[in-house]
């Protein structure tokens, strides 16, 4: 569906050198604006937040995906299961894998350091 709209000139100067991908640009753009609305482990931009605040090791075990989140997962899952998941709830679901990977590298880690600072 053609979308038509004004931008300031510095900012359409900047797209000319992204214009295929300006798609993918708005959907990330769009998940990352609905991110920040988020407070804890509801969205990709929220976990990361959390682990850049160098949290401590307990709070870092005890991240779990908020129910909204975890809804999405599960969502996703069961369309993966059945109908398959299109192109770009494909994009959508790698890029949850590879927070999850982050954040069990991080869960990796804080466990370590909570086994070497035991007596």
């Amino acid at each position: 569906m053609p979308i038509t709209f004004d931008v300031p000139d510095d900012l359409a100067k900047q797209l000319e050198h992204y214009e295929s991908q300006i798609p993918r640009i708005l959907e990330l753009g769009i998940r990352e604006w609905q991110a920040r609305r988020e407070t804890s482990y509801d969205g990709m931009s929220g976990i990361l937040e959390k682990l850049a605040a160098l949290p401590s090791p307990e709070e870092i075990l005890a991240l779990r995906p908020a129910p909204a989140l975890q809804e999405r997962l599960d969502a996703l899952l069961e369309k993966s299961r059945t109908t398959g998941l299109s192109p770009d709830d494909q994009r959508e679901w790698d890029d949850y894998e590879y927070v999850e990977h982050l954040v069990r590298l991080a869960k990796a880690s804080a466990l370590r350091k909570l086994k070497e600072a035991a007596p």
